[in-house]
């Protein structure tokens, strides 16, 4: 330790380890009887130090945490709204995914204490709330078609470029019985019924066809957040990993307990993508959808 008072030398090693990022905005600093430890100083010199760090405002008290580090605040940065919250919570679920996102974390990235954050929104799952209203809001539906079919195939592909933008979506939205109750997202259902207003469809099989398709995409949506997960939990690329688990799906295989499934993907040239399952199975769905018109017209 140098010959400055032990409480700044403290200080001073702190505040290097979070100008060097070995402590990042969010983390917790060493508590004062950890201090006491590393150090072997009094509990009061270790308190000294973190409070110098307080007062120039690198770290701040949490409650339930303990001290934390603060985030660099930019001085050109807009004051704290609500669009702002909803705006960092977007990029950070996006970036990391849903089970990331926290009060703690979004107060981090925006450079503010937990607390602030609780006087725009109520807790986390208002906040996801609003951060799926603003998700359905980016990209306008436009004009309902006339053509009710095309209206759904225009409504789906909507919805789908939603879940891309925003994997976390479809697991947020994925309720049936308890939807989440936003402005944008029910305007995309009011658009969805309104395009087959036409129809001889009764009211019940309309809302049953809109959550049909729902479904639908959010499945396969969800598939494609898992899949990409995948992809990042084992740094290898699906063509590899089908590569490396081919012996295995060929020696299982091989007692010719399958045969329609080895008659189905023998011979290479098989490859399932979601992007074309997702292509078949909206033609499939709008298919049995035209179906039951041609039925209720007759």
């Amino acid at each position: 330790m140098s010959n400055r008072a032990p409480y700044l030398a403290i200080a001073d090693e702190l505040r290097r380890r979070i100008r060097t990022g070995e402590l990042s905005p969010g983390d917790r600093v060493p508590s004062t009887r950890a201090v006491t430890r590393e150090w072997g100083v009094a509990m009061a010199t270790a308190t000294k130090a973190l409070a110098v760090l307080r007062q120039e405002g690198l770290v701040r008290a949490e409650p339930g945490v303990g001290t934390v580090v603060v985030a660099p605040v930019d001085p050109d940065a807009a004051p704290l709204s609500r669009e702002r919250l909803v705006t960092a919570a977007l990029g950070l679920a996006d970036t990391e995914g849903l089970g990331a996102l926290t009060m703690r974390r979004v107060a981090s990235t925006l450079g503010v204490s937990t607390m602030t954050l609780y006087r725009h929104v109520p807790g986390k799952a208002e906040l996801v709330r609003l951060m799926a209203d603003a998700a359905c809001g980016e990209v306008p539906l436009g004009p309902v078609p006339a053509d009710w079919r095309t209206g759904l195939e225009q409504g789906a592909r909507w919805l789908r470029g939603v879940y891309a933008r925003h994997r976390w979506m479809a697991h947020a939205m994925a309720s049936f019985t308890r939807p989440v109750a936003t402005p944008n997202a029910m305007a995309y259902t009011e658009w969805v019924l309104r395009s087959m207003r036409g129809t001889p469809l009764s009211h019940a099989d309309r809302l049953h066809a809109h959550l049909l398709i729902f479904a639908y995409v959010q499945g396969l949506s969800m598939a494609d957040d898992l899949e990409e997960q995948a992809r990042q939990d084992t740094g290898i690329s699906d063509s590899e990993w089908m590569e490396q688990n081919e012996p295995r799906f060929g020696a299982i295989q091989a007692g010719g307990s399958y045969p329609e499934l080895e008659s189905v993907t023998s011979g290479g040239g098989f490859g399932l993508d979601l992007e074309a399952l997702f292509e078949f199975g909206l033609r499939r769905t709008l298919d049995g959808i035209a179906s039951m018109i041609d039925e209720t017209s007759g």
